[in-house]
């Protein structure tokens, strides 16, 4: 049995990427999250078209970040522990919409996360 690939990347996810049959399509297991947030944005919601997306998520409207410029705004979510191919499994999950950044979160935690393109 091959040793399992290290998990040291950080995702954030303020949406779907929280659901279970997202994460068992995306990327075969659950994963374990921790509550963090992310001050500075706001949160919006986009209209998805992608079929593929809309058949793993079972929702049209996704939720979508934005940098607010107010350090009292912030948007709630899970952080989670992923290996480098659950992030390009998530890369390819998300739409054009959506833009891969790092962000400090709340707990000072560098992570992950998509905001608007």
């Amino acid at each position: 049995m091959m040793p399992a690939e290290p998990r040291d990347e950080l995702l954030f996810s303020y949406g779907t990427l929280q659901l279970e049959r997202v994460q068992l399509e995306s990327f075969g297991r659950l994963l374990d999250g921790e509550d963090d947030a992310m001050p500075g944005y706001r949160q919006a919601l986009i209209e998805i078209t992608d079929p593929e997306v809309l058949r793993q998520s079972g929702e049209r409207f996704h939720p979508i970040v934005v940098p607010s410029g107010d350090v009292a705004d912030q948007v709630t979510g899970k952080v989670f522990r992923v290996t480098a191919a659950e992030l390009a499994a998530a890369d390819r999950y998300e739409v054009a919409d959506y833009q891969r950044v790092a962000v400090q979160l709340k707990s000072g935690k560098r992570a992950w996360v998509y905001i608007k393109a």
